[in-house]
């Protein structure tokens, strides 16, 4: 059974950072795109960053790029989603998700993780 494990997420005044974990299992990611969405009160899920787990593909959302950096723990079969100078506008709840086309549309996706709830106050 394939399962995607987030952890990491609070609450936090803007200007703080979190980390947020996705532990990966049940089957090998090795050619998936492994990654976060967001979803904010009342908006449509939004790509946030993806990475692969065999080369060393990053890409980023407009509204991150700059402040959040993505990495990965092959052996830990663990991504990690490092969020700097955090913004009230970055309040969502934030999904892990595995997928194998690198499109960064949410319905390319193919598994995702439970969400983590991430509020920035101002």
């Amino acid at each position: 059974q394939v399962q995607l494990v987030e952890s990491g997420g609070g609450l936090v005044h803007a200007g703080a950072s979190l980390r947020l974990s996705c532990a990966a299992s049940g089957r090998t990611f090795g050619r998936y795109y492994m990654g976060w969405f967001r979803q904010a009160p009342g908006k449509e899920r939004e790509f946030v960053a993806h990475i692969t787990w065999s080369g060393p593909i990053k890409d980023y959302g407009d509204s991150v790029k700059g402040r959040f950096t993505i990495s990965r723990d092959n052996a830990k079969n663990t991504i990690y989603l490092q969020m700097d100078s955090l913004k009230p506008e970055d309040t969502a709840v934030y999904y892990c998700a595995a997928e194998q086309s690198g499109s960064r549309r949410e319905t390319a996706v193919e598994y995702w993780g439970q969400g983590t709830k991430v509020t920035v106050t101002s």
